[in-house]
């Protein structure tokens, strides 16, 4: 396994923000992140925000980092150390419980345009790697990481009808990527 990406600390000023909007998003929901409102909840007024961060997106870019360094250490040490259920359904709970943990985070980094070009330098992959270690293929890997975020999208957004098994529904994806 690599290693996670070291993402440049921030001033402390920084990371309060960050801390903030993290709350923000986790209490109320992605959307309500606004630099008005986030500006407030820190204790400052708008316009200095933009001294630590240029837009709102760079926030936004904050949290899906640190969203990716969790997901990615996560799912890491669950590749690693699978215990009797094997990589692959050991990195699918693991993927699941995270997702439904913080799912406005879990939103914020997977809903509308990706923006990796504003990341740190390899975090995508690394976050990303373990679904290649838990299957030995490019191809199988993208493949299981759709259906990890698919089946997630659809739960967090209640989707399924009342009565589905989705545990068991988990477990068969499971069983068919371990074949």
């Amino acid at each position: 396994m690599t290693k996670a990406p070291v993402i440049v600390a921030k001033s402390r000023r920084a990371s309060a923000i960050v801390e903030a909007a993290r709350r923000i998003v986790e209490t109320e929901g992605y959307r309500a992140l606004t630099m008005r409102r986030l500006a407030a909840e820190v204790g400052i007024q708008a316009p200095s925000l933009y001294k630590h961060f240029p837009t709102k997106s760079a926030v936004e870019t904050a949290l899906i980092e640190q969203g990716l360094l969790e997901m990615g250490q996560a799912l890491h040490d669950a590749v690693g150390s699978p215990g009797s259920r094997g990589p692959v359904s050991s990195l699918l709970a693991e993927y699941r419980a995270i997702a439904r943990k913080n799912p406005s985070i879990y939103r914020l980094a997977t809903t509308d345009a990706f923006r990796r070009d504003q990341l740190a330098p390899g975090l995508e992959e690394w976050a990303g790697e373990p679904f290649y270690l838990a299957t030995g293929d490019q191809f199988k890997a993208q493949a299981l990481f759709s259906f990890a975020h698919g089946m997630v999208a659809l739960e967090l957004d209640s989707r399924f009808p009342e009565d589905s098994n989705l545990d068991e529904t988990w477990a068969a994806g499971a069983r068919a990527f371990s074949s």
